[in-house]
């Protein structure tokens, strides 16, 4: 497996001539690079007006690997080939390395390069990739593997502090300012180290060599306002703590990280990097901020593959149920008002806002019957809503990342009427949604006051909670909290409700039991729960080999603007338009698909009779497109004629290879993922009149595709084409 890593952009606020200054005294070899023994300058190279100077040169380096690793491998040294690229008219230096050593079995390649700073010509970037590939290695593969990228993860973060520790070398010695690159001048010579003027080591003999360095995942974002707000910048401050969601060139600077996110290590800082460029590849226009996707990746313990998948589900289901705009679209019932017995109150200690839930004195039962399941679910989805609101308003306010909340959870008056079955069930769903759709967000769950019959409690509903999510879990008996350790160690004694012994009132409803008269029937309950949980302009739609699912739509006027919003939601499909001047028959629907395996809801329909011909009884109007499972498409069709138009989701074959026309090993993998040969979309459709019509981004407004509240921007196409747009 390939392992890769990508950087953040990282800021020096030092003009780009003297940071090459600096940069230049970490050769012959460097005192800071323990490992760095010694290097060469093979081939070196100037243009004739001095403005580009190329150097290769061949690094040793003493890698920290077992002294038997080494013996069996019969090297000491792992040798590298860097070529440096300066360009001093467009003031960027690209540096290229691989590793001379072992190629044959280990393929290691780096690419960096300093540049100025887009908004700042007196700053320079910095960013780097790299990416590692064992191919075999005397056995000792995984080690190799663990070596390279705790050594590689060392050095990178190593890199900006030597760099820093120059430039105060040069400040020392009096070189405050190097001139910039003219025509007229000639070519700057090359710094030389003053604090290491001895002569250069002679390389080492030349071995075989074990790999170095590398490790995994990440790509980037835009900090470098981050920086500049620092420095008295113009920057406006909202822009800084908002995801800007758009094109894959929105860069993360790695101050930005600090400030907003926390401290990641470098392979989490990758990681978070190249996740959020795969979903602005693939989900253009509305990617979650920064915090929502590294919640996930913690969740899943920096596994991006992981990571990706059930953050692609959550986008999904949020999109489904119209989650992003529940704030403003919610509005709780009165008995809710009234009776549950729960709301936010101030902060905890570490500036992580508090929720209180005073569960002993809810009627679970009384809220279910007057409410039905789905209204409490929307309930408490509007709760975590609002808890990741309140996550980036404390954030400003304290000045350092806050993500998650403390949630404190009063169980005095709890009893068996909380065990009642149907609020049980309940309060697992809620559970199993929040888990899956809301990871790390808890950031602490003070559980106080629990009684003897909490116990039976904790077992039925411990098995749906994260291990993770468990180990936040702090349970008080009696007054416990009131002792060492307490409630006070995680809420200042201010803030303290008045019902726990504090002198802060507390505005949580005191609840009570929901008078019967309240209560709905079964019926009514079943009707509210079905329109809450179908109240979506989405459908669903299953596709299986050899059974596509069509969509017909008819035009009366020609010039009139199909538009669509699709997500694939399991599988790879391929996305087709058709035009028939005639209608098909009534559409057929599969019940079952290949294997024999149910359509969930009857969501499988094909249009287009197996007697058709194509290009006789119907046209093509677009070329195929293909989508990746967990992508996101939108786009237009301007239509040239009346008639009727097909959208098709067709189950996507894997190419043969054409040598032998036997499918690729890779493919063949691939194919076995996707379970039954089943997939799965999720669409929106609309058509609109040419007056109407302002670009493929903005018709679909209506349909509610951008994350509002998880995205701080969405950008929107304007291209356009005279027959069709098409936006992934």
């Amino acid at each position: 497996m390939v392992q890769k890593y990508q950087s953040p952009v990282r800021v020096y606020k030092h003009p780009f001539e003297l940071v090459m200054a600096a940069y230049e005294r970490r050769f012959p070899t460097c005192h800071l690079i323990p490992m760095f023994v010694a290097s060469d300058v093979v081939n070196e190279d100037s243009s004739e007006d001095g403005s580009t100077h190329k150097v290769e040169r061949r690094c040793a380096l003493d890698v920290d690997a077992p002294r038997l690793l080494k013996r069996i491998a019969g090297v000491d040294y792992v040798y590298f080939i860097q070529r440096n690229t300066l360009n001093r008219k467009e003031r960027t230096l690209h540096i290229e390395s691989h590793n001379e050593t072992f190629s044959n079995r280990v393929i290691i390649h780096e690419t960096c390069c300093y540049s100025v700073h887009p908004e700042n010509e007196d700053w320079t970037c910095f960013e780097q990739t790299a990416s590692l590939d064992i191919k075999s290695f005397f056995g000792f593969e995984s080690t190799v593997e663990k070596i390279a990228m705790k050594q590689y993860a060392s050095s990178i973060k190593k890199g900006k502090e030597i760099i820093e520790f120059y430039l105060k070398e040069l400040e020392d010695e009096g070189i405050t300012h190097v001139p910039r690159w003219t025509p007229s001048s000639l070519p700057l010579p090359r710094p030389r180290p003053t604090s290491l003027s001895t002569s250069p080591p002679a390389l080492p003999k030349l071995l075989a060599t074990p790999a170095v360095t590398i490790p995994t995942p990440a790509d980037a974002k835009n900090g470098a306002a981050q920086d500049a707000s620092k420095d008295g910048s113009t920057v406006p401050p909202d822009s800084l703590t908002e995801n800007q969601a758009g094109t894959p060139d929105d860069k993360l600077d790695a101050d930005y990280i600090k400030r907003y996110l926390g401290d990641l290590t470098p392979l989490q800082e990758s990681c978070l990097i190249r996740l959020r460029k795969w979903l602005q590849e693939t989900h253009k226009g509305k990617i979650p901020k920064d915090e929502h996707i590294l919640r996930f990746l913690r969740a899943r313990d920096f596994n991006m593959d992981k990571a990706r998948e059930i953050l692609c589900q959550s986008l999904t289901w949020r999109k489904q149920h119209q989650v992003d705009y529940l704030l403003e679209t919610w509005s709780s019932p009165q008995v809710l008002h009234d009776y549950y017995t729960g709301g936010w109150h101030h902060h905890d200690r570490d500036g992580r806002p508090l929720y209180i839930l005073r569960l002993g004195q809810m009627d679970t039962k009384g809220l279910v019957r007057a409410l039905g399941e789905e209204s409490l679910l929307r309930h408490v989805l509007s709760i975590n809503e609002e808890g990741l609101r309140r996550c980036e308003e404390n954030t400003k306010v304290f000045g350092r990342p806050i993500s998650c909340w403390t949630c404190l959870v009063d169980l005095e008056g709890l009893n068996m009427r909380h065990l009642w079955r149907p609020g049980v069930k309940a309060l697992l769903r809620i559970i199993e949604v929040v888990e899956a759709n809301y990871p790390e967000t808890l950031g602490r769950l003070l559980i106080l006051r629990a009684p003897r019959v909490f116990p039976v409690l904790w077992t039925l509903v411990s098995p749906f909670i994260d291990e993770n999510t468990r180990k936040k879990f702090l349970i008080y008996a009696g007054n416990d909290y009131q002792g060492p350790g307490g409630l006070l160690d995680y809420i200042d004694k201010e803030i303290i409700p008045d019902f726990l012994g504090g002198d802060c009132m507390c505005e949580v409803p005191e609840g009570g039991l929901v008078p019967k008269s309240m209560y709905r029937t079964p019926e009514e309950l079943e009707n509210e729960d079905v329109r809450l949980w179908t109240e979506t302009i989405y459908q669903s739609a299953s596709i299986f080999k050899g059974a596509p699912h069509e969509l017909l739509i008819e035009i009366i006027d020609a010039s009139s603007v199909i538009t669509w919003d699709f997500d694939v939601c399991k599988g790879d499909v391929v996305f087709n338009i058709y035009h028939s001047k005639r209608a098909p028959q009534p559409p057929r629907k599969e019940p079952l698909g290949a294997h024999g395996m149910t359509s969930p809801g009857g969501n499988n329909v094909q249009l287009i009779e197996k007697s058709w011909t194509l290009g006789q009884d119907y046209s093509m109007v677009e070329s195929p497109l293909t989508c990746k499972e967990g992508e996101s498409v939108q786009g237009s069709h301007i239509t040239r004629w009346p008639g009727f138009y097909i959208l098709q989701w067709k189950f996507h074959n894997m190419p043969a290879c054409s040598a032998t026309n036997l499918p690729r090993v890779d493919d063949v993998l691939a194919t076995l993922q996707v379970s039954s040969h089943k997939c799965k979309v999720m669409y929106y459709t609309e058509v609109l009149g040419s007056e109407d019509f302002r670009g493929s981004m903005t018709s679909l407004e209506s349909s509610h595709s951008g994350f509002s509240q998880l995205s701080a921007a969405t950008t929107s196409s304007s291209q356009s084409q005279s027959s069709s747009m098409i936006s992934r």
